[in-house]
């Protein structure tokens, strides 16, 4: 079995090969290859987290969770989004803090309990549709932070073939997803107690 290239690896290198002004989804998504899922998801779940921007994150989100759930083998974007120019500047900013954060976790995160990650990645699309589902509608500002950092967990997880984060993340997703459902039965609950009395 080949080596897997530490995402702080792929990621330096990309950062080496930004172009100088402008770059696109689309040379970004080419640059990834197989691990586009994993990248495009640990990106936008790390904006989706800061507040402002999140709702734009979590919509671009959506895409290529649907795409894993389609069974797609790498993330696209529809082509007005993938050919749009967008300024380098910004994203080799974010790539070299990333790129020392990642080098640390990955002291921890490494490949175990080799999962058919291929096989699973439907299943993963639909936990990402549904967590990114309470980032576009948080109702409160900063609620959808928790969201967005387990889908980073699972994008992570994901780049790095961890088995075991993988688990961990999905538990930490189920139990989000009934905790915010929990909380949402009892909004509904005493707002229809409120209209009645």
């Amino acid at each position: 079995m080949a080596a897997v290239v530490h995402t702080s690896v792929l990621l330096q290198r990309l950062h080496d090969s930004l172009p100088r002004d402008h770059f696109t989804l689309g040379w970004l998504m080419e640059s990834f290859q197989k691990r586009s899922f994993g990248m495009i998801m640990l990106s936008l779940a790390v904006v989706a987290a800061a507040p402002g921007i999140s709702i734009i994150a979590g919509v671009l989100l959506l895409i290529p969770a649907f795409q894993m759930i389609a069974g797609k083998s790498a993330a696209t974007f529809p082509r007005f989004i993938a050919a749009r120019p967008l300024p380098t500047r910004p994203l080799a900013a974010l790539m070299q803090r990333a790129v020392p954060v990642l080098r640390y976790l990955e002291t921890i995160v490494h490949p175990r309990w080799g999962r058919p990650f291929a096989a699973i990645r439907p299943m993963v699309g639909i936990v990402v549709a549904v967590l990114d589902a309470f980032v576009v509608l948080a109702p409160i500002p900063l609620t959808q932070v928790l969201p967005a950092l387990v889908i980073a967990l699972i994008a992570l997880a994901y780049l790095e073939e961890d088995g075991l984060l993988l688990s961990l993340a999905l538990l930490a997703a189920l139990i989000l997803v009934a905790a915010g459902s929990a909380a949402a039965w009892e909004l509904v609950r005493g707002a229809k107690w409120l209209s009645t009395h």
